[in-house]
């Protein structure tokens, strides 16, 4: 019995071990190669990266990613660190974005292969003090200036980003170590009023989801995850691997014009999407299906003084009158306990307060004590784009290498806005910055690429990328995000939802127009309500107003307002029409409008909409949908209690007196 008792030990011993050998074999990845050779080596296969003929610690899948990264960046030149070190604008062939006066033409997956060198600033259209080389031909990006990080702002077709995307992988992996790229994205997927070039992309082939207030309205964390896993499944099927999104700033500055990128005024909200978004696009960690994302703005740019935005120098005051700074740190603490990737400081200097008035860029106390060592984050610092060359705030006395040298010293690891490494190589080589220090940085980016699995495979598969982007199942969790996202503020005439048989128009107001919506442009189903293409002959109207004081960047540094007069809506217009019709006013909230010009006795019936569709407006107003939508800020009743109003304070906790519509506030039927 003793014998056989050890001898069934014995074999459950070696059994364990095997499963456990068995267990931790390492499993092949699928390689993609366009222009490198396989190394085949004890049953696997490796890409031979830097074309030596023998496999390198950085090229064997099988290792740590530290161990990996360690070893390229002992290969690497200080050119290819410096080069790594920067994200600029990347064109597409017949994509002239930021270029003034640029020819019509059609985009193309080629390169464009001509430089952009500006020499006012792109965003102010205000002289600068040297020429900025802000985006680089392609090919010399890649194999003169080491470039390895780009920003895609072009809207084309999925074939076309998918092309492209693999004619810059087939190219660097040519280069001297085959280090691929990664190409970020601004949001693709949102219904928006103001669709700047480095705001948002706007419309385009992906699938169509409310504005990020609209996601925050819907108050449904199992949809915002989905519709981040979504994006992600579309943005890296065309080869976009890096959101350079979402925004944790809180809107508790009604004026400010970036009010329509964030979740809102409440932190615990916010905190929450952002978890829910990150987690999306990124799975619970990095991998090779993962987004990477930028959370922005550290440490929060909502309370501007006055609401101008620091992308001008007439907003570049950040402040602080109701003691709130670490309110605004919420939702960025969530995206560090959800592993965002990277965080993008703004522009902006704080005044006022115990920290250094200096651009978030350059305060040593705000990125590197408060974010990397009091709130734990260990990944990449992206600056914003510009910080050195255009939006130099509190450092304009600084030159540019001292500049480079400062932002490094705090914490900084990719720089935004040029695509010319030569000024921060130089800083480098004059001693100013240690190249131990540039190891720091680079380990940080060349980590979020070996985690991603570009070395094994930056490639996209075209047609997956066609059948997958814009798809009509991903569409259809948009519509319904559409409908989720509407809310119900008054209902008080009783009009809604609409009885059948009524004769409806609808009618929309924006940029000083009014138009009568085409039938045609609504999909055909049957509300059981009849369209009409007059208002005379109608027994409801419903009014779309589309506030818009215009792009942020056509910004002059006058005065912000609110009210609907000064953001192109013909208010004595809608007195008119609900004066003497039964009338539905829908508004479409970019900012917490002030809607006091309206008589508030036929202001019975409101509705508010952050990014939707006309179908989902109609199945709302019919009942075909019941509205659950709820306020994601608070609106102003007055222009008076705008002017009075704390920055950092968010709309609720602000003083009796200041609310029309409450945060939190929506009905249902």
């Amino acid at each position: 019995m003793i014998n056989y008792h050890i001898n069934i030990t014995r074999i459950l011993s070696f059994t364990l071990v095997s499963f456990a050998t068995f267990a931790q074999s390492p499993i092949q990845p699928k390689l993609e190669n366009q222009g490198v050779q396989i190394i085949k080596s004890q049953g696997y296969e490796f890409k031979d990266l830097n074309k030596n003929g023998k496999l390198d610690k950085y090229e064997d899948w099988r290792l740590p990613n530290e161990t990996r990264v360690k070893d390229l960046i002992s290969q690497m030149t200080l050119e290819e660190k410096v080069g790594f070190m920067l994200i600029s604008t990347t064109r597409m062939e017949g994509d002239y974005a930021f270029q003034q006066d640029a020819p019509k033409a059609e985009i193309k997956s080629g390169f464009n292969e001509e430089d952009l060198v500006q020499n006012i600033n792109m965003f102010s259209k205000k002289p600068l003090p040297a020429p900025v080389m802000s985006a680089v031909g392609t090919t010399k990006a890649v194999t003169q200036y080491n470039l390895r990080h780009f920003i895609l702002r072009a809207n084309t077709t999925a074939k076309n980003m998918a092309e492209w995307s693999n004619n810059l992988q087939r190219l660097c992996e040519s280069s001297r170590l085959g280090i691929p790229a990664i190409v970020a994205s601004n949001p693709r997927n949102h219904i928006t009023v103001d669709a700047s070039l480095g705001l948002s992309v706007g419309t385009t082939i992906f699938s169509k989801w409310p504005g990020e207030l609209g996601l925050a309205a819907m108050r449904d964390l199992e949809l915002t995850r989905e519709f981040a896993d979504i994006a992600r499944q579309e943005w890296a099927a065309v080869g976009l691997r890096k959101g350079y999104m979402y925004m944790a700033d809180l809107a508790t500055e009604p004026r400010w014009q970036r009010v329509e990128g964030t979740f809102g005024e409440n932190a615990d909200l916010a905190a929450s999407m952002i978890r829910e978004i990150t987690l999306g696009f990124q799975k619970n960690k990095l991998g090779t299906g993962s987004v990477a994302l930028t959370t922005k703005h550290f440490p929060g740019g909502g309370p501007q003084v006055d609401g101008q935005d620091p992308h001008f120098v007439w907003g570049q005051d950040q402040h602080y009158p109701g003691n709130m700074f670490d309110y605004h740190l919420k939702p960025f603490q969530a995206a560090i306990d959800a592993g965002t990737s990277a965080i993008m400081p703004y522009y902006a200097k704080p005044v006022n307060t115990k920290y250094e008035a200096v651009a978030f860029a350059y305060n040593k106390a705000i990125i590197n004590d408060l974010l990397r060592v009091k709130m734990g984050f260990k990944g990449i610092i992206n600056s914003d784009t510009g910080p050195i060359e255009m939006m130099p705030w509190g450092v304009e006395n600084l030159t540019i290498l001292e500049r480079y040298q400062k932002a490094i010293d705090c914490g900084v690891d990719l720089f935004s806005g040029t695509g010319d490494p030569t000024l921060l190589l130089e800083t480098v080589k004059k001693g100013m910055v240690s190249e131990s220090r540039i190891n720091q940085s680079i380990e940080r980016l060349l980590t979020e690429k070996f985690e991603l699995g570009l070395f094994e495979n930056p490639y996209v598969d075209v047609s997956y990328a066609e059948k997958t982007v814009g798809n009509s199942e991903f569409q259809k969790r948009g519509d319904l995000a559409f409908r989720k996202s509407i809310v119900l503020l008054r209902n008080d005439a009783k009009l809604l939802p609409i009885k059948k048989g009524t004769k409806v128009y609808l009618e929309s107001l924006y940029n000083n127009s009014k138009s009568n919506t085409p039938i045609s442009d609504i999909q055909s189903k049957d509300w059981g309500i009849e369209l009409v293409k007059d208002k005379k002959d109608a027994d409801l109207v419903v009014l779309t107003v589309t506030p818009t004081a215009g792009s942020l960047f056509s910004s002059t540094g006058s005065e912000i307002k609110l009210q609907l007069s000064d953001n192109k809506i013909d208010v004595a217009y809608i007195n008119e029409v609900t004066s003497s019709k039964p009338t539905v006013v829908v508004i479409n909230y970019s900012n917490p409008w002030v809607i006091d010009e309206i008589d508030t006795k036929n202001l019975q019936t409101v509705l508010a909409t952050f990014g939707t569709s006309s179908d989902a407006l109609l199945d709302v107003l019919t009942g075909k949908y019941n509205p659950t939508g709820k306020m994601p800020f608070t609106t102003p009743k007055s222009r008076q209690a705008v002017l009075d109003n704390q920055s950092d304070v968010p709309g609720y906790l602000k003083p009796n007196g200041y609310a029309l519509f409450k945060f939190n506030e929506g009905v249902g039927y």
